[in-house]
């Protein structure tokens, strides 16, 4: 049975705990609210260039296959579904989003595990980690990082992105894109998408995109040509599609972390409940018996 000077300093404890637990709740509301902006700002340009982007893509075989934004089918990449297409090649790159702290819920270990499901895959595969939780279970995995990418979790920035998706072109690079999409506050789902993929897509598996809306509309006039407006935008496109991946993934962040410091804070404060309970019963039976002591004291007299 703890005493009550053990169960005053709980309760002490406990109350410092909240207080680190609520102000660290209300800084990632602050962070999330500023992301969700940021993407919203964003997505505008990101449709548009897109929109563009199709007025250059008809149904020829010299067209780059373009992968929009499709999480709920890159949900399902690594498992068997008639959609996906295997891809199995030594230059492979996997591009994996986490965070650089801890405190987040399954935050990082759903983005890891959905990680190492794709490298079933691909095995042979190149991992860059963004994020330092990510870098270092994908070191312990046999997979490190080629260039430190931690800053790009807490910072996102779109000079390095585009350094890096110009470096996959070179390198003719099918890349994969995991990371945690931002569904809503309470939901965030990892995903396994294709950013860039030169593999030969087989007949009746294309994806419907807004190019189908322009093809074969004679009104459009296109200049100086689609080919020349093609491979102006399509390194642009890819560039804004990771960027747009890096914002989700810090939007998907933030939330998870208000959502955990939040129930972190209910769980401390039903903690602080019992643990006050508990000291005012103690407290109570002590004086109980100290009057009981003083009552048996007066009859012996």
């Amino acid at each position: 049975m703890p005493t009550l000077k053990e169960i005053k300093g709980r309760i002490a404890s406990v109350q410092n705990t909240l207080k680190i637990t609520s102000a660290m709740k209300l800084v990632s509301s602050a962070k999330l609210r500023k992301a969700q902006t940021a993407i919203e700002n964003m997505r505008p340009y990101e449709e548009k260039l897109q929109e563009i982007l199709a007025l250059a893509t008809d149904s020829g075989n010299d067209s780059p296959k373009l992968s929009l934004r499709d999480p709920v089918r890159a949900n399902s990449f690594g498992e068997s579904s008639p959609e996906s297409t295997e891809v199995k090649k030594n230059n492979t790159v996997i591009v994996a989003m986490a965070s650089n702290s801890s405190l987040c819920g399954g935050f990082n270990a759903n983005a890891i595990a959905k990680v190492k499901a794709v490298l079933k895959e691909h095995p042979g595969a190149t991992v860059y980690s963004i994020g330092r939780k990510m870098a270092d279970a994908m070191r312990k995995a046999g997979y490190p990082s080629p260039k430190d990418f931690t800053t790009l979790s807490e910072h996102p920035s779109y000079g390095p992105v585009s350094d890096l998706v110009d470096k996959f072109l070179d390198d003719d690079s099918d890349v994969i894109l995991v990371y945690n999409h931002f569904v809503s506050t309470g939901k965030q789902v990892p995903v396994a998408e294709p950013l860039v993929s030169n593999t030969p897509e087989t007949p009746g598996t294309q994806q419907s995109s807004s190019s189908d809306l322009f093809r074969g509309s004679e009104d459009v006039i296109v200049e100086p040509s689609k080919k020349a407006l093609l491979e102006a935008l399509y390194p642009k496109t890819l560039k804004i599609k990771l960027f747009a991946a890096l914002l989700d993934s810090a939007a998907a962040e933030h939330a998870a972390r208000t959502v955990a410091m939040q129930t972190a804070t209910d769980n401390g404060e039903d903690l602080l409940a019992e643990l006050t309970l508990q000291y005012n019963k103690g407290r109570q039976q002590k004086i109980t018996n100290e009057i009981l002591d003083l009552a048996g004291g007066r009859v012996e007299q």
